[in-house]
């Protein structure tokens, strides 16, 4: 960017009596090196630098919270925590009591018991078969179930290896929300209720009407209802979410709150989490500078609808003019919104928990910055911190396999050379002994070798298999599908630039950090001879509706 002539910055960059000519930068010099800048660095961080790894902030691309002004946030499940057993298993009651009591569903379901191990996010509800499957980056499935009884590897192959899955089809529901489990778990055990009962069940529709009647006891406020009747019981209070809001502010960020429950239940929730937290803050509507209700996430990102401002008690005054503190409003879009605040783009972020109302859809329809949030991770992250020993023997194993697997190619390509040497050179009786004593040798390697690969591939399947399914006995770790990140892992990765377990989680950085993410390196570029640096610089922000991830990779 040119200097402003006339400025300060001008003036000094020019020195008295030159033509006007910028001289050229000095070279820099080597202060990294300084005994006391090492000094300084080796100084063991104070307790409050140290960020438990379960709370950190991971980055998927480069984010200087410098250039943030502007600090958004989802409230279900990011600013207001749940409890999630009794949230789900109160959601599970009140479905079941709906498709029996308005959908003709017998009574017998009614004695069904949520089972909160059998459903996390990143799985898919197939219709057709009747199928809840997990897959990997690629698209591929990898474990399935009916009911709640695996489907067979073979079974799997035929049904979903010889095509695309497209989760756009009809026929696909994919469980991407914590408010979505329930409605998976329940397909499950419905399935399993009647097909044990030698009941013939049209999976299309079971689905769509549990889908349909979890969303109208969300739509007509009966769960919001429960819910705001006991707080305490399904709400946690963060004691971290008011400091990380205020660190924020003081830092010079604005904060706004956009979410798709309405007024009155937003009140309910927002005053039980953040009033009286800080004495600076008296009310949860003094930490904000813009108030959206009923935003109808995603379609405000990609629609135009009228903002309107509400009264004292959620009244409609009318289409808004502008977005003021302490007031409330409802609705709105993208466009409206960046045009009355005042800022948009690349210096906003946007906080929450929904990978496609949340994060994909502000990623491809604007250029907002996006953190989401998983609070699966703190207990991921502490069952893999308690399997260290498991985890780094799989590590040795593997690259041992590694070196075996190449041993057992060099072995089988030397014996291919004996053979033909013994069919096609007719050595003499001497040659002969020595070359067939070469070749028993070499089998007798490659026998151990094939021995050793066999044990080797058999303990690394036991030690993945106690540590996945010591953490969900059905469907492992949430990011991961095999040897693949998950399709819930790869959808974090392409659309969220950040992401972490709590919003709270920014109380233990900066507001001015520079969140840098690990370089992408290819296989080739591992290695420790040609081994790239970790970390890179800032690259530009992705395009919208790019795959931010590889655009980001590529710049690098």
């Amino acid at each position: 960017m040119d200097t402003p002539k006339g400025s300060a910055a001008a003036e000094a960059a020019v020195p008295a009596g030159s033509s006007g000519v910028t001289a050229p930068a000095p070279p820099p010099g080597r202060a990294y090196d300084d005994p006391r800048i090492q000094a300084l660095l080796e100084l063991p961080h104070a307790g409050h630098r140290e960020v438990p790894r379960a709370r950190q902030i991971f980055v998927n691309r480069n984010l200087r919270m410098d250039r943030i002004e502007l600090v958004g946030f989802d409230m279900d499940y990011t600013l207001a925590i749940y409890h999630l057993r009794q949230l789900e298993t109160l959601a599970f009651e009140m479905t079941l009591a709906r498709m029996i009591e308005f959908m003709g569903y017998p009574p017998s379901i009614g004695g069904l018991q949520y089972d909160p191990e059998f459903v996390i996010r990143g799985v898919v509800v197939d219709k057709q078969y009747g199928n809840i499957f997990k897959m990997d980056r690629h698209n591929h499935v990898g474990r399935a179930y009916h009911g709640r009884r695996q489907v067979p590897v073979e079974m799997v192959r035929r049904l979903y290896r010889d095509e695309k899955i497209h989760l756009s089809l009809p026929r696909f529901a994919w469980i991407d929300t914590l408010f979505a489990l329930p409605e998976a778990c329940l397909f499950a055990l419905v399935i399993e209720l009647l097909e044990g009962q030698g009941q013939r069940v049209d999976y299309h529709q079971l689905f769509d009407d549990i889908r349909e009647a979890i969303d109208t006891v969300h739509r007509d406020g009966s769960l919001k209802a429960e819910v705001k009747k006991d707080l305490d019981r399904y709400l946690v209070k963060d004691p971290d979410l008011g400091p990380a809001l205020h660190r924020l502010r003081s830092g010079g960020k604005k904060l706004f709150l956009l979410t798709n429950s309405l007024w009155d239940y937003t009140d309910a929730v927002m005053s039980y989490v953040l009033d009286g937290v800080l004495a600076e803050y008296p009310s949860w509507r003094n930490y904000f500078d813009a108030v959206i209700t009923g935003a109808a996430k995603p379609a405000f990102f990609s629609e135009r609808r009228p903002l309107l401002a509400l009264g004292p008690k959620g009244e409609p005054l009318g289409e808004a003019t502008a977005l003021e503190r302490g007031k409330w409003y409802e609705g709105g879009d993208l466009s409206t919104f960046e045009r009355l605040m005042g800022i948009g783009g690349d210096r906003v972020l946007y906080v929450g928990d929904h990978i496609y109302g949340d994060i994909l859809r502000s990623k491809k329809s604007s250029l907002w910055r996006t953190c989401m949030v998983v609070q699966e991770i703190e207990s991921e992250i502490a069952w893999l911190e308690r399997n260290q020993e498991a985890l780094q023997e799989m590590a040795r194993l593997e690259e041992l396999r590694l070196r075996v697997e190449d041993e057992i190619a060099v072995h089988r390509a030397a014996l291919n050379v004996l053979d033909r040497r013994l069919e096609r050179e007719e050595p003499n009786a001497e040659e002969r002994d020595g070359l067939e004593a070469e070749r028993r040798r070499n089998k007798l390697e490659l026998e151990g070798l094939r021995r050793a690969l066999r044990d080797a591939n058999g303990r690394i399947e036991a030690l993945e298999r106690a540590v996945e399914e010591g953490l969900n006995p059905y469907w492992g770790l949430t990011f991961k599908e095999g040897n693949e990140n998950s399709r819930f892992g790869e959808q974090t990765e392409v659309y969220a630039c950040l992401y972490t377990s709590r919003a709270s989680n920014f109380v233990f950085y900066s507001p001015m950090q520079y969140f840098r993410s690990p370089r992408a390196a290819m296989p080739h570029e591992r290695t420790a001879l040609v081994r790239i640096s970790p970390y890179g610089d800032q690259h530009g922000a992705p395009v919208a509706g790019d795959r931010p991830s590889k655009a980001s990779k590529a710049s690098r």
